[in-house]
Order: structure tokens, then sequence, then C-alpha cells
């Protein structure tokens, strides 16, 4: 297995970084807590697992009609999303706690819900988190052909539509997740800025496992137990779980870099990148509605995008605590704080990515005009 010759400067920004560092850890380590999942992360954790589980095996004791089945199937697509940004997230990212194990059986949630933890570790951890933003190797800028979602990806007609389509599409998104992505990953030859790259035959087989584990507490056991509701019925009410689930996933993880401020910067002819990574990070990456508090626990604080990409390893119970820190000492040295006030704003801003990159890159293509969008 090889892997791209992209490669950060080893010094750069060396007061920013040297600061941050230091004095996040001096928050820790003056009030003597740790970087780890608190009592609050522990009983939201408990809260959201209810709120999955909870809703589901109440539709298989109850046997509901219809439209209360569907409703049952949005909470569970709710607290779905939940588990993904607030508890398998920090899990897997080694975040949740310092014994591994703790973090594995945790992590293993995000199997149980039909992903693929192992694949999410290389595509997430590794290439998302060191390579953001930068086209042809960060996988969070490729999740979909129909997608154009930075300026030097491959342009095509269908991208002139995708400001109104994009967002449906964001909704289908857990569903391909558990039905082909993972799949995709596992048999695709080149991964990110790995090539040729081989997976051990025991992921291979959890793999495997773990969907027939999905497929059969998510489909079968319903099939075989609902009786106020047909076959068919079932199945809408199993794709507007995903579609609810997905939709909040797919938009959340979207404000994070592909808004207005975060940069697409690209390396040179032999694989240099301009900055360090740490500064890399501060230029891509962005905050969003910081004072909400219910926003913030519900994903998990990745409303807190900077802090968890210069800072993974820390739980993000603790991410709203650290942000003035990290945006004072960034100020301090001039380096990038980007950053949405609101929920909606960032909204309204990824809106207006997807048409630059869509509808006005086709434009200047073809020499036509674009009508203006807010």
């Amino acid at each position: 297995m090889t892997t791209t010759g992209i490669t950060f400067p080893a010094r750069d920004a060396e007061a920013f970084v040297r600061d941050v560092k230091r004095e996040v850890d001096e928050y820790f380590t003056s009030r003597g807590i740790s970087s780890k999942a608190n009592l609050g992360m522990v009983l939201k954790t408990v809260a959201l697992v209810l709120l999955t589980f909870g809703s589901y095996a109440t539709m298989l004791v109850l046997d509901p009609t219809f439209w209360p089945m569907i409703g049952l199937m949005v909470l569970t697509g709710i607290g779905f999303a939940g588990i993904g940004f607030a508890v398998t997230h920090d899990a897997l990212h080694g975040a949740y706690s310092d014994n591994p194990k703790v973090n594995a059986a945790i992590g293993w949630l995000f199997d149980l819900l039909g992903a693929n933890g192992y694949m999410w570790k290389i595509t997430h951890n590794v290439i998302h988190h060191t390579y953001t933003n930068i086209e042809g190797v960060d996988e969070d800028l490729s999740v979909s052909p129909l997608l154009r979602l930075s300026p030097s990806a491959p342009l095509k007609a269908v991208h002139k539509f995708q400001p109104y389509y994009a967002f449906f599409a964001y909704g289908l998104s857990t569903l391909f997740w558990v039905f082909v992505k993972d799949f995709k990953y596992f048999f695709q030859k080149n991964l990110g800025p790995y090539e040729n790259k081989k997976h051990p035959p025991l992921e291979w087989v959890n793999l495997f496992l773990t969907k027939v584990i999905y497929y059969g507490w998510a489909i079968v056991l319903p099939l075989v137990v609902l009786t106020n509701v047909t076959w068919w019925q079932f199945a809408i009410g199993f794709v507007v779980m995903h579609l609810v689930a997905g939709f909040i996933l797919g938009v959340i993880f979207q404000l994070a870099h592909v808004v207005e401020g975060p940069e697409y910067p690209a390396p040179d002819e032999q694989g240099r990148m301009e900055h360090q990574w740490l500064l890399h990070e501060m230029e891509t990456t962005s905050n969003f509605a910081r004072h909400n508090a219910l926003l913030t626990w519900y994903v998990g604080g990745l409303n807190f995008q900077v802090e968890h990409h210069l800072f993974p390893k820390v739980c993000s119970c603790h991410y709203s605590a650290i942000s003035p820190i990290v945006e004072r000492v960034a100020l301090r040295h001039g380096v990038p704080y980007f950053q949405q006030p609101t929920l909606m704003a960032a909204v309204r801003s990824h809106h207006r990515m997807l048409q630059k990159h869509g509808p006005e890159a086709w434009a200047r293509r073809t020499h036509q005009p674009v009508a203006a969008t807010a």
C-alpha cells in the first residue's frame, strides 16, 4: 500500500501552534478535569440510545397503524443522527474515554446502526481530518457525483441544479451508507491518499456480520412482527427514518467546510502544502451557532468544528468551553477563525456555496447569465 505524496511543512505558524496547545491544555490542568466524557456526556449517551432504540422497540411492541408508525420512525431517525453526532463520533476518535475498550464498545453502536466504524476511521479520522478540503483526496468533497462541493471538482451540467436538489440528496446519504457506501469503499482499490489499500480479513468479516445484524433488527424483525402495516408501508417508514437521519447528518457536516470563509488549498507540483497542518485546519474549517445550547447538545459540539479539528481526541462536551480560548489565540496571531452566527445563517451560506460551485460556475463556463439567489 502506498499513499499520496502530500506533505505539510513542519515549521509554520509555530507561535500559534504552541500557544493554542498550551492554553487549551492549561484549561484542563488548571481545573483538574479530564478532556474526555463527563457526566453530562454519559447522560446524553443514555438519552439518545433510549430515544433511538426505545422508539423502535415501541413500534415493535405496540404494532401501530401507518401514521403512528411513521411518527416513531421519525423519532428513531432523530435519535439515529444524534448517536452519530454525539456518541459514536467521539468514541471512534478515541475522545469518549481514556480506555480504548470503552471507546471500542461505544463505537460499536456505529456498526449496530448499519455503518462501519473501521472504514469511518479511515475516511474520516485519517483522510478527512488530515487532508481537509483538498480536492481529490478529502472523501467528504466527493460524497456524490451529483454534488460539486469545491471549485476544482469536475463540473457537469447537472450541477446547474444542485442548489435545488442537494438537501434532498443529503437525506439519501444514510440509505446509501448502509447499503452501498461501506461495501464500495472496502472493494475500492484506491481510497483517498491510499493506493492499493488492503483491509485485514477480520474487518471483512466484521463488515458482513454487522451488516447482517443491522438488516436483521432494522428490516427483517419488523416485517415479521408488525401486523397492522403492510410490507410496503413499513418500507415507507424505514425510508422516512433514513431520510430524517440522513438529512440531519448531511447538512450538519456540510456546514463545517462548505460555507463562505473556509478555503480549498491545493498542493504544489511536488505535493507540498503551503501551511503547517494545524494552520491548514484553521483555514478550511468553520463553526456555527456557537451560542445555541440545544443544538450544541444534540450535534455533539460539531457546530464547534474548528475545535474538533484541532483537538479531535478532546470530547465534544468541552468544545464550547475551549472555543473562546482557540478564538482568542487565533486572533492574537492573525490566524483565521471562521464562524457563522446561527444555524440558519450557516445553512444559507452553504446554499450560496452550492450556487457558486454549481450554476454560477456553469454560467462562467458557458458565458450564460445566472439567476441571483439569497
